[in-house]
């Protein structure tokens, strides 16, 4: 994922983002048996989302933050960071592959996600290129495409999962003999997973060849989105893409790189201008609460709490 080296009106802003919020989590479900979500205690405001780097850190670091105000949680949907697109050259398919840092994650859900899940924190599975020349954008037919989006919800449904988050990086198109993007791939593949999935979140973290291409024909996958969001770290980006401000991200910050300061002015530019995701990346094990309480005390009017 791209940092940015590579990468009040107030209370108004937040009523609208709080009726989005609850609009967006009753249409999805936890999807894991016998782990239905308890409510989390009642919070106001934008939807904020934790890329958790499963290489380096625990998911369960995502339910550590509450409110100092309430009790709510500090974040509302943790992202596995990352499975992969994968290609097999002999029988020249993609595939989903999960290194075994991600694996180890999704056999110990029990302990690793249903946590979380039991708290209201809804889990996603990224998926991400890994320079095999497999993308999102150049599946051959649809056909293909439909092949990858049952894999997807399968795993979705096997792990309880509460969706699929979809980053077009480092496919390196044309590895391995593959194709260039095309028009119609990811239209085919966000179609087949909605209608697999129609109660799961899809998000779109907007980068890459797939970003910029969701329309084909006369189907337009835009709306299918639950969120999207910029993908540059530090910065002010509001997504292309035609959804409400309420499902957007234009914010970006990188914990423990991105200053206080900048997560404090994009927090309260999310609240001002009325958008409803506040997207961070890479959160860590460590105690975080002031990085934390940046962007909190402007999304939620309250300090966060770390409990180890």
């Amino acid at each position: 994922m791209f940092t940015l080296a590579r990468r009040r009106v107030r209370t108004a802003a937040l009523a609208l983002s709080a009726v989005a919020a609850l609009v967006l989590s009753a249409t999805t479900a936890t999807g894991a048996a016998g782990a239905s979500a308890a409510p989390a205690p009642a919070k106001q405001g934008p939807t904020s989302v934790a890329y958790i780097e499963v290489n380096n850190n625990s998911m369960l670091n995502v339910g550590k933050y509450t409110l100092a105000d309430g009790g709510g949680n500090a974040f509302d949907v943790a992202v596995i960071f990352a499975a992969n697109i994968n290609y097999d050259t002999a029988s020249k398919t993609a595939y989903l592959h999960f290194n075994e840092n991600v694996q180890r994650v999704l056999d110990n859900a029990d302990t690793q996600i249903r946590p979380l899940q039991q708290k209201g924190i809804k889990v996603l599975l990224s998926v991400l290129g890994n320079h095999q020349g497999a993308g999102f954008a150049n599946f051959p037919s649809q056909q293909a495409a439909s092949a990858f989006a049952e894999q997807l919800s399968d795993t979705v449904a096997e792990y309880g999962l509460d969706g699929v988050d979809f980053d077009d990086e480092y496919a390196e198109y044309g590895n391995n003999g593959t194709a260039q993007p095309n028009d119609s791939s990811f239209v085919h593949l966000v179609t087949a997973l909605r209608a697999n999935m129609p109660d799961k979140v899809i998000s779109l973290y907007n980068i890459g060849p797939a970003a910029t291409r969701l329309s084909y024909g006369s189907v337009d996958i835009s709306g299918t989105f639950d969120y999207a969001w910029n993908p540059y770290y530090g910065t002010w980006q509001v997504p292309g893409i035609a959804l409400p401000k309420a499902q957007l991200s234009p914010a970006a910050v990188e914990i423990g790189r991105t200053s206080q300061n900048t997560a404090a002015g994009l927090a309260r530019r999310t609240v001002d201008e009325g958008y409803g995701v506040y997207l961070t990346y890479n959160l860590d094990g460590s105690d975080r609460s002031a990085d934390v309480s940046a962007f909190t005390r402007e999304l939620y009017g309250s300090e966060a709490v770390y409990t180890p």
